[in-house]
């Protein structure tokens, strides 16, 4: 059996984004990765979040938030950064062997909470999109599209 590689989504509050990408991740292809999220000034797991995730059979609901230095000692085979927030200020991650940034627009910045419900179903089919191409069958262990790890 080959080793699941570690895969770190972060993002600056840990509430939205990085908790989706996680949780797509894990359904989508956990048999080859052990994923985790994390940020770098995390809050709490962002309601619509849940329900954008539940609303295509992935529960998060019992997901928390956890501040990055959570992961201390903990090796990566990847570290891909969500937001611009968390590229800029989110810190190095000792033991990570290479890193990714693709940005996402922050759905919870939206003050109407009718357009954050539509902003966070179309974060959460971006993400998808995403990682179906760089994970799937044409990412790390299928033809040289997506990314490489280099391990």
């Amino acid at each position: 059996m080959t080793r699941r590689k570690k895969v770190l989504f972060l993002c600056t509050h840990n509430s939205a984004r990085s908790q989706m990408a996680e949780g797509i991740l894990k359904n989508l292809y956990g048999d080859r990765y052990e994923v985790f999220s994390a940020g770098s000034e995390p809050t709490s797991v962002n309601p619509l979040a849940v329900q954008a995730m539940s609303e295509i059979g992935i529960d998060i609901s019992h997901n928390r938030s956890k501040h990055v230095n959570e992961l201390v000692g903990k090796e990566f085979d990847l570290v891909a950064t969500l937001c611009s927030g968390a590229r800029e200020t989110c810190p190095f991650v000792p033991g990570a062997r290479r890193y990714i940034h693709h940005g996402f627009v922050d759905p919870a910045a939206s003050s109407d909470p009718a357009k954050a419900v539509v902003l966070f179903r179309e974060v959460r089919d971006e993400l998808t999109e995403w990682i179906s191409k760089e994970f799937g069958d044409h990412g790390p262990e299928g033809t040289s599209e997506g990314i490489t790890l280099e391990l």
